[in-house]
């Protein structure tokens, strides 16, 4: 690569100038300094390899009039990066595939299951009253950042730190990591749907009946119209049995100490469902953008054929109020706030690397704040719409069973799907259209999920190393594919659900939340939120107002420290149907959530001692991944203002930042004490 200053009159040893440092995109001043003013870019001039339609705007010109070296304002040369001819960066091919892959990544699963059971849990329709707030004010401008960040600087999520803040490239390794964590266990839910799927394809679904080799004595198939049969505390349905019995065989497994052996049938589909994955995303954004116009809008078609079918279901209408009525007094209760913080969060899935890369093969001067907002405020639509689909249903259960809604939605998650609404389909007239369909569903919601997942990973490595994976992608994403399925095999086992709920609640929660806070605090408080919002001036033509700064700068890191210390302080209390996770299982999850976090500061130190120099030394040096980075300098219209003074601010910001982390671990200290001692007072 080489870095070309364009001029509108050049002289003979300004034309080809080039550089060891490139800068994607940016307005730098460092040769400014020592060469003297340099003219702006003309018309056609090409920004992050994208063609300029006109010309830039007179404010990233020379200040016109005065002598060699006089200035009246900030000076601003645009550098541009030429990449490489024959690897050019791949980009969407309509503006569609990408929308379709944001919303198919940021609607998954928990849109379905998590949403409906928490919200009704947390008030009824008063939920929303936090949901909404805790979106404006944290999830969407997380979002919004994210596009911005990977579409300027087009780079993954573990590169984009160079530009950015060099020390806090642990991160994305961090990120990358997590994301492999998820594909541990996000798809073998899917296997478990695609089982249902292959069994729904006969006259009599095979969760309706107790006469099956897996049905126990206990099975009970109860409805209001069977006058015979009476529903005792020890009565099972059918559906649960062979969820529990069939698919997972948890019964032959006493625990995470002795998993038992790999149910090959669960093998099988798995490995099904990464053929589908590899073959989808080999090629790149080309092909996975055309498979998300099936994978896509396939569940929002079968979601609206359930809500006309479930509305028409008799009782529907004692679902949908149980599901809205308002509790108006749960708002004074912090686990509602909570709750509603920590689903947007994980709904709309920044951190997770995906928002970098799918914006990274964007135009540069594509409208993301647009893009933020329609993918966003789609995802919360299709929360709320989940919940009518389920609690219809739901509704419908409670009428035939006569009883209340409640103690028919007593089961959250993955159950809640297997259990509730698969024996609700299995009633109702029609049963194996709707069992298909609807599992059809879950698998293509799951789908567009690990597409995104593995494609943030897949892009971060080979940004990171292009020369040599770049011509070597399907090779990479076929060996990536096969680590996750490896990974996965212990889920697949007898106990592999009691694996499925601890990396659930300990593999990806804090730690991922920790990383976004981290993320944060690098952006603005490091990089600078004027220069991020110039970044994003530069691309779209604005600048962000200032409710989006005091976001980024203020609400947001709140925000997420508002997650991590319910985390903390309120420590999940893990158990899965009849299993209570020993003690052990707990310090086990905070292992695994510790060793992608780990990344962070490890990289931190590996930077500092590898960088030439004393500390203070490297705070100061000029060249291009130092840090204080000299990339912060040069990245943004700094123009002729004194690097001394740059670096005495970034120490003074260091000096605050230092004593913010010391009052943070104090309290963190505090927090993790109480929770440690809930945990004991739990297992006594």
């Amino acid at each position: 690569m080489r870095t070309t200053m364009m001029s509108g009159t050049e002289t003979d040893g300004e034309k080809d100038k080039p550089e060891g440092s490139q800068e994607n995109g940016r307005l730098m001043a460092d040769s400014a300094v020592d060469k003297g003013p340099k003219m702006n870019s003309g018309p056609g001039q090409v920004s992050n390899g994208y063609p300029s339609t006109s010309p830039q705007s007179p404010k990233e010109g020379p200040i016109g009039g005065g002598e060699k070296g006089t200035y009246s304002g900030a000076f601003k040369t645009l550098v541009v990066q030429q990449t490489s001819l024959d690897l050019p960066r791949e980009t969407w091919s309509k503006k569609v595939d990408f929308l379709l892959s944001v919303i198919g990544y940021a609607v998954d699963l928990g849109n379905v299951w998590r949403f409906p059971y928490i919200c009704y849990q947390n008030g009824g329709g008063a939920f929303l009253l936090p949901y909404v707030l805790m979106a404006v004010f944290g999830g969407v401008p997380l979002f919004y950042m994210e596009l911005a960040l990977g579409q300027f600087h087009r780079s993954g999520c573990i590169s984009i730190w160079k530009h950015i803040c060099p020390i806090f490239k642990g991160i994305g390794f961090a990120i990358c990591i997590i994301a492999l964590y998820v594909a541990f266990y996000y798809n073998t839910i899917m296997a478990w749907a695609l089982y249902y799927l292959l069994s729904s394809f006969r006259a009599t679904l095979p969760w309706t009946t107790c006469t099956n080799a897996w049905n126990t004595a206990n099975c009970t198939h109860y409805l209001s119209t069977d006058m015979n049969i009476s529903w005792t505390n020890s009565s099972i349905s059918p559906a649960e049995e062979f969820y529990t019995r069939q698919v997972l065989q948890v019964h032959r497994s006493p625990g995470l100490h002795q998993l038992g052996a790999v149910s090959w049938q669960l093998g099988l589909c798995l490995l099904f469902i990464f053929t589908v994955v590899y073959f989808s995303i080999w090629k790149g954004v080309k092909t996975s953008g055309k498979v998300v116009w099936v994978t896509a809008t396939f569940p929002y078609l079968v979601l609206i054929i359930l809500l006309i079918r479930g509305a028409t279901l008799p009782g529907a209408w004692r679902g949908v109020v149980y599901y809205l009525n308002p509790d108006w007094g749960k708002l004074l209760t912090t686990s509602v706030w909570i709750d509603a913080a920590a689903q947007i969060f994980f709904s709309l899935g920044p951190g997770f690397g995906v928002l970098l890369a799918f914006a990274s093969y964007n135009p540069f001067h594509n409208n993301c704040y647009k893009d933020a907002l329609v993918t966003s405020s789609v995802n919360c639509l299709t929360s709320f719409l989940s919940g009518f689909v389920i609690f219809t249903v739901l509704g419908y259960m409670a009428e035939m069973r006569k009883e209340s809604v409640e103690t028919v939605a007593r089961d959250a998650g993955p159950s809640l799907l297997f259990i509730i609404y698969a024996e609700a389909i299995a009633n109702m007239p029609a049963a194996t259209f709707f069992a298909i369909i609807f599992f059809l569903m879950i698998i293509m919601l799951g789908l567009d999920s690990t597409f995104a997942g593995l494609e943030g990973v897949i892009t971060a490595m080979l940004d990171e190393f292009p020369h040599l994976l770049v011509k070597r992608r399907e090779w990479f994403v076929l060996g990536l594919v096969c680590v996750c399925y490896m990974g996965a095999l212990s889920t697949l086992t007898y106990g592999g659900a009691f694996v499925v709920k601890l990396f659930e609640e300990y593999a990806t929660g804090p730690a991922v939340i920790t990383v976004v806070f981290l993320e944060v605090i690098a952006v603005s408080w490091f990089y600078g939120t004027s220069r991020f919002c110039g970044d994003v001036q530069l691309m779209l033509g604005f600048s962000p107002g200032l409710f989006w700064r005091v976001c980024w700068v203020a609400i947001c890191p709140c925000f997420l420290l508002f997650i991590i210390g319910s985390f903390l302080a309120f420590p999940p209390e893990v158990k899965l149907f009849d299993y209570q996770y020993p003690f052990w299982t707990t310090v086990l999850g905070y292992c695994i959530g510790v060793s992608s976090f780990i990344c962070v500061p490890s990289y931190m130190v590996y930077h500092l001692l590898t960088t030439k120099g004393t500390f203070k030394q490297v705070r100061a040096t000029r060249g291009e991944g130092t840090w204080p980075p000299r990339t912060m300098c040069k990245a943004r219209n700094i123009g002729r203002l004194d690097y001394d003074q740059v670096t005495s601010t970034y120490k003074h910001r260091f000096k605050f930042i230092l004593r913010t982390y010391i009052i943070l671990r104090i309290f963190v200290f505090a927090i993790c004490e109480r929770g440690y001692f809930h945990i004991l007072q739990r297992q006594k």
